[in-house]
């Protein structure tokens, strides 16, 4: 008997010593500036005073959990580790344009970089929004890679940006390694409240910083209007959730209305911002990565599609797939489900290969199902 209890006893410890291990491990990599920084002093108190803003995190406007009900992170883990799709990444090689972003043609035009980063010249402004050229959509070095073929443009490869948006705090839209790179050669960023810790921490400076709330207006420059807009969604970057805020936003140029929608699941926010602003020249909206266990902060298939309706907008552009796998379904198959549900809709899409140009000004511009065409 004693021997097993002095056995158990050794076990026991052994566990301890590795847990305790583990903890520091993670404790020390955690310490890493890719994590970013929580909001503290002025910007808290700043943070404090948003209606948005309660009981020590942002909260959505309609009742979000994190799992939809019947649904467990248990189930969520086990299926992501043994029931992920065969073609949950691509067998071929994604393609793409090389196009001189330094030197476009007179005019509009978006480019599109794979998942939700794009480019946008419009009105003599240069836009960038949630930039990601580290091929990497994790902390954990090579844990979420991008598809072979779908990180062909690097931060060297723009041109100085005016505008810098940041629609939330996540991996796959804020990435720390494209952040030091474009530091520098951006006058302002554009993101939500409590984003700015992150920037001032990897060396923005705060001047430059633009950090908006919901129901709220910017006009930089004359005729450059960008209004903060509700999203569905939550933030966080380590242990901690929600310390800053979630953002879709609206630019407004003498010539364009585009919607920038980052993040978030289907609700009443987008018919009430279609009232408010509509029509929309084009509305750029997520399309991927989804999910019913987590239906209220990303679209099922077909939201989208009612989105942009409910915004009047004219164009959708689909974002948010064809680059990472963060999802069980197929790698096309939001691309192929939303194809299908628009022919009894008819919302023109705008589908570009990685690269391509985008001509925001010629609203019949056709675009190929590019994905169907790969083996």
């Amino acid at each position: 008997m004693k021997k097993a209890l002095k056995l158990f006893s050794r076990v026991m410890i052994a566990l301890l010593s590795i847990v305790v291990v583990l903890a520091l491990i993670v404790g020390l990599y955690m310490q890493h500036p890719k994590f970013g920084a929580t909001p503290t002093g002025k910007r808290l108190e700043m943070i404090k005073k948003s209606p948005n803003y309660k009981d020590g995190s942002f909260k959505n406007r309609s009742y979000t959990p994190s799992l939809t009900e019947g649904h467990s992170m248990g189930k969520v883990m086990f299926d992501f580790l043994f029931r992920k799709s065969s073609k949950s990444t691509p067998k071929s090689t994604i393609p793409s344009v090389q196009t001189n972003l330094k030197n476009l043609p007179n005019g509009d035009w978006l480019v599109w970089f794979g998942h939700s980063s794009y480019f946008i010249q419009t009105d003599g402004i240069k836009i960038l929004v949630d930039p990601v050229f580290s091929a990497n959509a994790s902390p954990i070095p090579g844990s979420t890679k991008a598809f072979k073929g779908t990180n062909v443009y690097t931060a060297e490869d723009l041109p100085e940006i005016d505008y810098l948006f940041i629609s939330h705090d996540h991996y796959d839209h804020l990435d720390y390694e494209t952040m030091k790179k474009l530091k520098g050669r951006v006058k302002y960023v554009i993101c939500g409240l409590g984003v700015g810790a992150h920037l001032e921490k990897w060396g923005y400076e705060p001047e430059k910083i633009m950090e908006m709330d919901w129901d709220t207006k910017l006009e930089p420059q004359k005729g450059i209007q960008i209004y903060g807009l509700t999203a569905r969604h939550f933030s966080g970057r380590g242990f901690k959730r929600d310390a800053s805020l979630w953002m879709s936003y609206l630019l407004e140029t003498p010539t364009h209305k585009i919607f920038i929608g980052g993040d978030g699941g289907y609700d009443k926010h987008f018919e009430e911002i279609g009232k408010l602003h509509g029509p929309i020249d084009l509305a750029i909206l997520e399309n991927g990565q989804y999910n019913e266990a987590w239906q209220e902060i990303h679209f099922l298939p077909g939201e989208n599609l009612q989105a942009a309706l409910d915004l009047k907008a004219q164009r959708l552009m689909p974002v948010h797939s064809s680059k990472f796998d963060l999802a069980l379904h197929d790698w096309d198959e939001p691309l192929n489900e939303m194809s299908r549900l628009n022919q009894s809709i008819g919302i023109p899409l705008v589908t570009p290969v990685i690269g391509e140009l985008v001509n925001l000004n010629d609203s019949n511009q056709k675009f190929t199902e590019w994905w169907k065409e790969l083996k």
